[in-house]
């Protein structure tokens, strides 16, 4: 069987013949090159089209090659996965095997080699939705203490304390505190928010919020003009979600905390917190701007991983 070596990667071995192993060789090196993927990355892609090849080699009696593959029938790609599934591969696998697929294929009909529509045809497995990852509060409030001494400049470290004061105060998204106005600021109990959709919405906000976002506002040097973006960077500029992202990544570090802690993981805690509290489904889910309520469910079921995690270190009886 011949292999194809990728620099800084271990051999894999590819049944296929030559030509189909130069344009393997093309889009491995495009993967590390143009689409930037990680070595890792591109070797899991690499071993996922290697057991595909292998598997049309023997299903088909005869070494895969372009023909082979611009033939290829629905029925084909089906006894692949079928096969895949028999091995115990988790529908999460399943599912990676059959996006490196897809990409290998978008990259032969990119460079007019071959294409094959069977593939368009066959849907991805679906995927239990992942659980959200909420704080406990007093990592929620060690992030929060942390944002201030990590910021070198003193009034943009204020400007961190107050962003994650309201993301895990009022449970707003990244973007909806993004766009928010000085005007927009909070000056009562509640504030009205735009969230996905241009759709309206008010939330309460907590005494905590509001001072830390007027403490933030008194130490800008540009004076807050009430028509200028509430949180701005060095420049005065409205500060974008990759620059909030990276400091959540740099608290994070600071913290150990892991890499499921994002700007989200607020917005989740909010929830959660509501909902361990004894708040009702229908009121966060006002309160998060959910469309649905099977949205919001979702963190039902962290509720009741987490009641179960604690009865099962404190109940008298589970170890008996």
């Amino acid at each position: 069987m011949p292999k194809l070596y990728i620099p800084d990667q271990p051999d894999i071995f590819y049944a296929a013949d030559d030509r189909l192993m130069t344009a393997i060789d093309e889009w491995q090196r495009w993967l590390l090159t143009e689409r930037r993927c990680s070595a890792l990355t591109a070797e899991n892609y690499g071993r996922d089209l290697s057991a595909f090849l292998k598997f049309l080699n023997e299903y088909h009696g005869k070494t895969p090659d372009f023909d082979l593959l611009k033939k290829l029938e629905v029925t084909d790609f089906r006894a692949y996965l079928a096969d895949r599934t028999h091995n115990g591969l988790t529908r999460t696998s399943i599912a990676r095997n059959l996006s490196t697929l897809r990409n290998f294929y978008r990259f032969l009909e990119r460079n007019a080699i071959l294409s094959n529509a069977s593939l368009s045809v066959i849907r991805s497995p679906s995927l239990p939705k992942a659980l959200p990852h909420p704080l406990t509060k007093e990592q929620a409030f060690d992030m929060i203490r942390t944002a201030r001494k990590l910021e070198k400049v003193a009034w943009m470290g204020q400007r961190d304390v107050a962003f994650l004061t309201l993301l895990y105060g009022c449970g707003l998204r990244i973007g909806e505190a993004l766009r928010l106005d000085v005007k927009d600021r909070p000056n009562a109990e509640m504030m009205t928010v735009f969230g996905k959709g241009s759709k309206e919405r008010v939330v309460p906000v907590l005494p905590m919020v509001r001072a830390t976002i007027d403490a933030y506002l008194k130490v800008r040097p540009d004076g807050a003009p009430a028509k200028s973006p509430l949180f701005i960077g060095l420049r005065g500029e409205r500060v974008n979600p990759g620059v909030m992202q990276r400091q959540i990544r740099r608290i994070r570090e600071e913290l150990g905390l892991p890499e499921s802690v994002t700007p989200h993981a607020l917005r989740h805690s909010f929830a959660t917190h509501l909902l361990i509290g004894g708040a009702d489904l229908r009121t966060i889910q006002e309160l998060l701007g959910h469309e649905s309520l099977s949205t919001t469910q979702r963190y039902t079921g962290l509720d009741e991983t987490k009641m179960m995690d604690v009865y099962s270190h404190a109940h008298p009886r589970v170890n008996k």
